[in-house]
């Protein structure tokens, strides 16, 4: 985020940092459990609905160059299993850690003699801003590398039935009776003989048959 921008207090994911102060190695923990934000987690895979209860658990710990912010997000995420498309339920617990800096300090933690064209640099870095900072974007990425990417309601879901789409699981014995494709063709060409066609397809008729008995005596 970057130092310039300006944050609301009101909103429940952003904390302020003034009653820890800038004091290296004051601490301080706070718990807060917040609605999930729109769009929190895998979208169109797994996530945790919004206006679902997080439970946030953090560590402020105060350094040189700003606020070392530790902490712990649950919740429950909701999604679809890759296999039975079912949906499923399951326990969040993310854990982060993310540095908030000081905007009037360098790496050094000593304060700025003038301000220098960092604009590269601080905008992968997350900033405290009027002594408050925005853990929105932290808890994402927490929650996403904490979410699966194939999410399955169970670890040995047997998915669904390739020729009809029936949920295996609810069939433990569902099956098809395999036909050899190389046989099926012919299977319904004999069905559609008559006795005549199949004796003039052997090569040999019933009048013939009967001279060849006469013959023989």
């Amino acid at each position: 985020m970057a130092p310039n921008a300006r944050l609301d207090h009101r909103n429940p994911l952003v904390f302020d940092t003034h009653e820890l102060g800038r004091r290296p190695g004051a601490l301080q923990r706070l718990t807060r459990v917040i609605d999930a934000p729109v769009d929190l987690g895998i979208q169109g895979v797994v996530g945790v609905p919004e206006g679902t209860p997080v439970e946030l658990e953090l560590r402020l710990e105060s350094v040189m160059e700003g606020v070392l912010v530790t902490g712990t997000a649950r919740a429950q995420a909701e999604g679809e299993c890759v296999r039975c498309l079912e949906p499923l339920e399951l326990a969040l617990e993310a854990d982060f850690q993310e540095m908030f800096s000081y905007p009037d300090a360098d790496d050094r933690g000593r304060v700025k003699a003038e301000p220098a064209d960092d604009a590269e640099d601080d905008e992968d870095r997350l900033f405290i801003e009027d002594g408050m900072f925005d853990l929105e974007p932290v808890l994402r990425d927490a929650v996403v590398l904490a979410l699966p990417m194939q999410p399955v309601c169970q670890d040995d879901c047997p998915g669904l039935c390739s020729e009809c789409g029936a949920r295996l699981a609810d069939d433990p014995g569902h099956h098809h009776d395999a036909t050899d494709i190389r046989w099926a063709a012919l299977q319904g060409l004999a069905g559609s003989l008559g006795d005549g066609e199949k004796d003039e397809m052997s090569g040999e008729a019933p009048g013939s048959a009967r001279a060849n008995e006469k013959q023989e005596k």
